[in-house]
């Protein structure tokens, strides 16, 4: 076994690589023909989330191997290596399976425990399956994986540990407030009908909100998951919409979980700043449906002629004051290039629509401004990450606003609207990262080292048995050459004599094989024991091709082509 993962997760890379590096499902493709095609590369499957991107392959070669699947990844992903290379992790034989198997657990999930990742496993070997990509040793890992990672949730409490991304978000969403009674009465928009935007509505229904709109592309599946969701027995009312109306629909509802395929923005910040200047406006939710769509966005304040929509006094004050403090400034947002340590990044002297007048805000405060409106990406790069998101009371929301995407659907921007609360991928992540962990979570890494230690035994058992059975078989040739002898130097033998001799030589030179092949078997498997086969071949000179034949005539064996079913 030679297996080799190289991948980025939330774990090694920015949110912001990892939504540039996402693939299409095309990009998939081409991503396995093209790892197939490179010389090192036996065998492939892609495992890709909105978390994380993972290239698995059996390679003959470790150095050439990291190299071409580096160069395949950054290639495929559009992202340069150059600028890829810092974030990839690499893992090699157990190691690599060590790590595919934690994943499965849940062990290296954004939300610890969760358990949708399983499905996405199963999707990954269904991936490499139908192109023909998953050899014997792609198929053994991913099929072990999706065992183990069942295992832990049926025989631990790691579902304790952690929920899904939707259950999670919903509880961030609520802060402090239980789900359900957060949730109760709440008109939700679902934007999506793929796995995690149903699996958000159906979350959406049980925990108890009034209504659910979906909108998606293509018009059929909305309707399809609209059916299914009224006829859930949660009570839901449910009904489809087309995308072209979900900028109206952001004016009556208060719940919004978006995820989508797509590679732009679904709601953008003046989307969602409409939506609520319309329901500022003091409009009850009645009037909000008979009148059916929002108003123009609020008219700015008048002023001269604007760059990107900003008054130009209020600009030409920004530029000054970057100028004067060494910062850049860019249709009114100054993009600090060195904050102070002191910085308190959840608050913003500036409106935020970025067009409020200045007026007696010093220079201290205009560098917050531009740390707030870049959303500290500059800053989180050279000090500890803090979150700029608003922490504005669950009570206080008018608008809340859930983004399941990679890249994301939700402009990050509309954390700055007053009323709004974005819970999103980047957010989650931090929230998750200080969660206590669970008792349980010793217990599925106990699990983890006993199925790596067996798995990896298993493929070193597996490696050796070719040559056994090619052992096995030259020592039944010899068998049946020796009793052809014997019949021309003694052709008086009955049926019987001569059945008693053969199974005489038979025996013994079974008895002769039984002890080493045991015990090579035994050897092979511990780590280090790959070179038994190669000794043994040697000892008994063993023809090359005909345990070649063996290995392939076990490869194509259809018991190992067994489907363990979707995981859930």
């Amino acid at each position: 076994m030679s297996l080799l993962v190289v991948g980025l997760s939330h774990r090694s890379a920015p949110v912001s690589v990892l939504e540039r590096a996402s693939l299409s499902a095309d990009a998939k493709t081409k991503l396995l023909h093209d790892t197939l095609a490179a010389e090192p590369a036996t065998e492939a499957t892609v495992l890709a989330t909105c978390n994380r991107i993972e290239l698995y392959a059996d390679v003959d070669k470790f150095h050439a191997g990291v190299a071409e699947l580096s160069t395949l990844l950054a290639q495929h992903s559009g992202v340069a290596l150059e600028e890829l290379t810092p974030y990839l992790y690499v893992h090699y034989e157990d190691r690599a399976v060590h790590h595919l198997f934690s994943v499965a657990c849940g062990l290296d999930s954004m939300v610890v425990g969760e358990g949708q990742i399983l499905g996405q496993i199963k999707d990954a070997l269904a991936l490499g399956q139908e192109l023909h990509s998953a050899g014997r040793l792609i198929n053994d890992l991913f099929q072990q994986a999706l065992r183990v990672g069942k295992r832990a949730h049926s025989e631990t409490g790691i579902d304790r540990a952690g929920q899904s991304l939707v259950t999670f978000g919903l509880e961030q969403l609520a802060v402090r407030t239980p789900v359900a009674e957060w949730a109760h009465g709440k008109r939700a928009l679902v934007i999506g009908a793929g796995s995690m935007s149903s699996l958000a509505a159906a979350t959406l229904a049980r925990v108890g909100v009034a209504e659910i709109a979906v909108a998606n592309r293509t018009a059929e599946r909305a309707e399809r998951l609209a059916e299914i969701l009224v006829a859930s027995g949660t009570g839901v009312a449910a009904h489809a919409i087309p995308m072209a109306e979900v900028a109206d629909e952001l004016t009556r509802v208060d719940v919004v979980v978006s995820c989508t395929g797509a590679t732009g923005l679904v709601l953008t910040a003046d989307d969602v700043l409409a939506a609520v200047s319309w329901d500022a406006a003091g409009l009850a939710p009645a009037e909000r449906e008979e009148r059916g769509s929002a108003p123009d966005p609020a008219p700015r304040a008048p002023a001269g002629p604007d760059v990107a929509g900003l008054d130009t006094d209020v600009l030409a004050r920004l530029v000054a004051a970057a100028e004067a403090g060494g910062r850049l400034a860019d249709a009114g947002a100054a993009r600090t290039i060195s904050a102070p340590a002191d910085a308190d990044a959840d608050g913003c002297p500036v409106g935020p629509d970025g067009r409020s007048a200045l007026t007696g805000v010093d220079a201290n405060s205009l560098e917050l401004h531009g740390t707030w409106a870049d959303q500290g990406e500059a800053a989180a790069q050279r000090q500890p990450r803090r979150s700029a998101r608003t922490h504005t009371d669950a009570t206080t929301v008018r608008l809340a606003l859930l983004d399941l995407a990679m890249p994301r659907d939700i402009d990050a921007a509309v954390h700055r609207i007053p009323g709004v609360r974005l819970v999103d991928i980047e957010s989650l992540a931090e929230a998750s990262a200080d969660a206590p962990m669970a008792a349980d979570v010793d217990a599925v890494r106990g699990i983890v080292a006993q199925e790596v230690a067996a798995f990896g035994a298993a493929q070193r058992a597996a490696h050796i048995t070719p040559t056994v059975v090619a052992l096995r078989a030259m020592a039944a040739e010899v068998v049946a050459m020796e009793v052809a002898r014997l019949d021309g130097r003694l052709p008086d033998l009955d049926e019987r004599q001569r059945a008693e001799v053969t199974q005489t030589v038979r025996r013994v030179v079974d008895k002769l094989l039984h002890a080493p092949t045991v015990r090579v078997k035994q050897l092979a498997s511990e780590p280090g024991g790959a070179g038994y086969a190669d000794a043994l071949r040697e000892l008994f000179d063993l023809d090359p091709q005909t345990v070649a034949s063996v290995s392939r005539a076990d490869a194509a064996d259809p018991k190992n082509d067994d489907d363990p079913g979707r995981a859930s």
